[in-house]
């Protein structure tokens, strides 16, 4: 199964959710994981690069990847029909190189912040993948909230972008995010992201397992 984790604003917590969802698939739910970080910033193969050089054994590899070498690279890891890659797309949409790795995804995972900027780019990001793959379910994740501002206009960006796929409940803006690594999430955000992933497995992930 391939999982795209996308937004076209940097920012959005895109290779953070790469990261935690990585985590949660391979230590909670004991699947087998490849993560393909194709984002520009590189920022999950940095975090991975450290944890080898102080001699930790991650629970799944991390392939820094550019859009050439995809094809190939999805040949090799699709060979086992357990696999679960996940692929941190880069922040723009304007290479054709990007269609074949939309077209290659069961899933696709968009976190974003209710802010113009982001809002404008989750949408365009929305259209453009779900005209190229209309086959994948697309799946929002509102990220960052904070707690003391008053988001006025969220029921009707859900409104809008509930037109393309579903929108899940929002994870909080918290430093401890900063912390995750591909070794481990720390503790005290387990109950934060524990029951999203959790419906976003059962609904999308085993679901596509048993069909398979």
């Amino acid at each position: 199964m391939v999982i795209l984790i996308g937004n076209q604003k940097g920012g959005a917590g895109k290779s953070t959710i790469t990261l935690l969802l990585a985590n949660y698939l391979s230590e909670v739910q004991q699947q087998k994981v490849t993560v393909l970080d194709m984002d520009y910033q590189q920022s999950v193969s940095s975090k991975y690069v450290k944890a080898k050089i102080l001699d930790n054994d991650a629970p799944y590899e991390v392939i820094p990847a550019d859009l050439k070498h995809f094809p190939i690279l999805l040949k090799v890891l699709t060979k086992n029909p357990n696999e679960i890659v996940l692929i941190d797309l880069p922040g723009k949409m304007d290479d054709d190189g990007l269609i074949p790795v939309i077209l290659s995804g069961d899933l696709i995972i968009s976190p974003f912040n209710y802010d113009e900027l982001s809002v404008d780019s989750t949408l365009l990001f929305a259209m453009v993948a779900s005209k190229i793959n209309n086959q994948a379910p697309i799946v929002f994740i509102p990220n960052r909230i904070k707690s003391n501002v008053r988001y006025s206009t969220r029921g009707e960006v859900d409104n809008v972008l509930k037109k393309f796929g579903t929108v899940t409940s929002g994870i909080s803006d918290r430093i401890d995010f900063q912390r995750v690594s591909t070794l481990y999430t720390p503790a005290i955000v387990l109950p934060v992201i524990l029951p999203l992933f959790d419906l976003i497995y059962e609904t999308y992930i085993r679901r596509k397992d048993i069909i398979c």
